[in-house]
């Protein structure tokens, strides 16, 4: 079963349903009462479980989710795939009784989940790189493509306003996009304020577009650069092994052009459109910690994960999850379920 909170979990599961479905499984999506986000948009030869006694009913051998919890009230194996890379943000911490199995994306993410595991003893964590990403990788030329006779950059904000540079960069977004030097596309995260969104609306003219695709992988192959602040799509892009400037990112690295004024920001794109060795060889160098698989696989090694966990013991093998009654409650109630566990 795939579970889902918001919209963006379909472009995250899908991949996993494909991989089910080509080797004889049975696929059901379960989302968790928000009827705005992702229901509507399932094709016709995508099951829907609709209430809590259809999932029991149907009693799914392992549930796939990109959120954060699931309910622990829920039949079969419970498995965390993340909904992005570790931006910066200390996700780390964030290790809840709600999952039996956390499928790692690559080195970086599976030594810190790991210790985790061997600390807490009530999850496993097996490595098995990042379903979303299949599609995408699948289609990745092996040669970084050269820079655009006119190059195109793409322009993604995250959505707190803590760590967005959306409002800080306006002004100097639509200074560039003026002089047809270089083109631009932009995309914001889906929870911007709606007043930051009219705003980059507004700038689009012959030089801007602002997108609307649900799924940014789809922008990447369109442009030779990006800008971002702290969000978990500038790790994504960097698998292309293209630029990304940012804008006091909270974990700068050799990997990106990090700038603290947007005084800055000008010269900082004309740097990442020149490509220097040494920077084009610490984001090959950072892809490969954060996910080293191109194959476009993942999905088949996280359902060989969960085959693997089961014929391990399953969570006969586990410690006895922690009982967090609050975030249980809280999930009971969203579901408006009081039944057994």
């Amino acid at each position: 079963m795939l579970y889902g909170s918001v919209r963006y979990a379909l472009g995250i599961l899908r991949p996993l349903q494909a991989a089910a479905r080509a080797r004889g499984d049975e696929v059901a999506w379960f989302f968790d009462g928000r009827e705005d986000e992702g229901p509507d948009e399932l094709t016709a030869d995508e099951q829907r479980l609709v209430t809590v006694e259809q999932v029991r009913a149907w009693n799914p051998t392992a549930i796939f989710t990109s959120s954060n919890a699931l309910p622990h009230f829920f039949p079969g194996v419970k498995v965390q795939t993340f909904h992005g890379f570790d931006a910066g943000k200390p996700r780390h911490i964030y290790i809840r009784p709600f999952f039996d199995l956390y499928c790692t994306t690559g080195p970086q993410d599976t030594a810190a989940f790991q210790a985790l595991a061997e600390r807490h003893r009530f999850f496993r964590v097996i490595e098995t790189g990042w379903p979303k990403l299949d599609p995408f990788l699948a289609g990745l030329p092996e040669q970084v493509p050269p820079v655009r006779d006119t190059p195109v950059i793409l322009y993604h904000s995250t959505f707190s306003p803590s760590w967005s540079a959306a409002r800080t960069l306006h002004d100097e977004v639509k200074r560039l996009s003026r002089d047809g030097r270089w083109r631009w596309i932009v995309t914001l995260h889906p929870k911007t304020d709606p007043e930051v969104v009219a705003m980059y609306r507004a700038l689009e003219n012959e030089h801007l577009r602002f997108a609307d695709d649900d799924n940014i992988l789809d922008l990447f192959g369109q442009v030779d650069m990006m800008c971002s602040d702290t969000s978990s799509a500038l790790s994504e892009f960097l698998l292309t092994g293209k630029p990304v400037v940012t804008f006091r990112n909270r974990r700068p690295g050799p990997q990106l052009i990090d700038i603290d004024d947007p005084a800055q920001f000008e010269p900082a794109i004309e740097r990442a459109l020149s490509r220097p060795p040494e920077l084009m060889a610490a984001i090959r160098q950072f892809g490969e910690c954060i996910h080293p698989y191109r194959d476009g696989r993942s999905s088949e090694r996280t359902l060989e994960a969960v085959d693997r966990f089961l014929a391990e013991g399953g969570t006969s093998a586990l410690k006895r999850r922690p009982l967090d009654p609050w975030r249980k409650l809280k999930l009971r109630r969203r579901l408006r379920y009081w039944g057994p566990a």
